[in-house]
């Protein structure tokens, strides 16, 4: 109960407001997370506070967001532990959302997690983003795309951009100092379709364990061509630039 109560209480202080049930969903499915990781490395968090923080508070700064509001169809690449995708179906279970990871025993738990609490509106993959890109089942299928990834954003963009539907965005959860990245990855943005970056730090400020973190926020406004993404790990190795 004090753990849901101070979740409640430091959403707040950004003007987020989610019902009392998810947050109690929010804090077992943390619960279970901790849990889990005592015999698999699924986080580096290990201290309550401070996942309520980086993992819960961190995953929901975008909702307040239009491009959140208005999607309907959101997939998360790289989710590993669930995040951002978990909190946010949880908050929203009128979306749906796709999570997916290249590691299955992350999968496999997510999976079972979501059964567990009965969150409904989660699927998960096993798979690369550089194969769901070129999947009819999945390239440019969706209203947006989140990422809370290291990879820098050229990268990204190749690996997310090729899944979202002209007209839909992309999310990235990035660090401190990446105005100089962004730039970088404005070639890449051309080319897959998108235009340029918005990189914003709203309602971050307000947590001292997050407050050098920002939201990269790209919009779609073309088909990304048929060669995008290449072949795995090509994307990494060479980025677009």
């Amino acid at each position: 109960m004090e753990n849901k109560k101070k979740l409640l209480e430091e959403l707040r202080k950004s003007e987020i407001v989610i019902e009392e049930s998810a947050a109690e969903k929010m804090i077992s499915y943390m619960e279970e997370i901790l849990l889990k990781n005592e015999s698999i490395n699924l986080t580096a968090i290990k201290e309550k506070d401070e996942f309520i923080e980086k993992q819960l508070i961190d995953s929901l700064l975008i909702v307040k967001r239009n491009e959140f509001i208005i999607s309907k169809n959101i997939i998360d690449i790289g989710t590993g532990a669930g995040f951002p995708g978990v909190p946010l179906a949880i908050a929203f279970p009128e979306k749906m959302f796709t999570l997916v990871d290249s590691m299955n025993k992350k999968v496999k738990i997510v999976d079972e997690l979501c059964k567990k609490l009965s969150i409904n509106n989660v699927k998960t993959v096993h798979g690369r983003a550089e194969t769901l890109g070129k999947s009819k089942a999945h390239r440019e299928k969706y209203d947006l795309c989140v990422v809370k990834a290291v990879a820098s954003m050229n990268v990204l963009m190749e690996y997310c951009l090729p899944l979202v539907k002209i007209g839909g965005s992309f999310v990235a959860y990035k660090g401190s100092s990446i105005e100089s990245e962004v730039i970088e990855a404005n070639k890449a943005a051309s080319v897959l379709g998108a235009g340029t970056s918005e990189v914003t730090n709203e309602g971050y400020k307000n947590y001292k364990n997050i407050d050098n973190h920002k939201l990269v926020v790209t919009h779609k406004m073309n088909k990304t061509p048929e060669k995008y993404p290449r072949k795995e790990g090509t994307p990494a190795k060479e980025p677009i630039k």
